[in-house]
């Protein structure tokens, strides 16, 4: 099941410092971001093998995840907030805020055959 993470923080006079260490398997292959979207909804889809980690670098977006047993709502709003999604959980994206920037983390690289698009009922 996905699971929404609070990223360790280091707070300075100089600003704050958010780490993200050991939070998925393998190594982190891929990145990607969103933002200037104007769509109301993002993606819908699952991985067959690839794990993502999620984080809203500005602004705000909100997840819907399904995993076949159990499907939750998170809503990414701070940058410390990282939803780590495996392989079977099936996640849309809405809600963009305007200037909403949404980083991906991927231990694997694109490969179209990895994407599943249908839901589970």
């Amino acid at each position: 099941m996905a699971q929404l993470l609070k990223l360790d923080t280091f707070t300075a006079e100089s600003g704050d410092l958010t780490v993200f260490e050991k939070l998925m398997p393998g190594f982190i292959k891929r990145f990607f971001y969103v933002y200037e979207t104007d769509e109301p909804e993002r993606f819908g889809y699952r991985h067959r093998t690839a794990w993502h980690a999620l984080i809203c670098l500005n602004g705000s977006c909100r997840m819907y995840t399904n995993d076949g047993a159990d499907e939750s709502f998170f809503v990414l709003d701070n940058p410390q907030k990282c939803l780590i999604v495996e392989p079977k959980d099936w996640y849309q994206i809405d809600q963009f805020s305007p200037g909403g920037v949404l980083l991906v983390m991927s231990n694997d690289y694109y490969h179209p055959e990895d994407i599943i698009y249908e839901k589970y009922p």
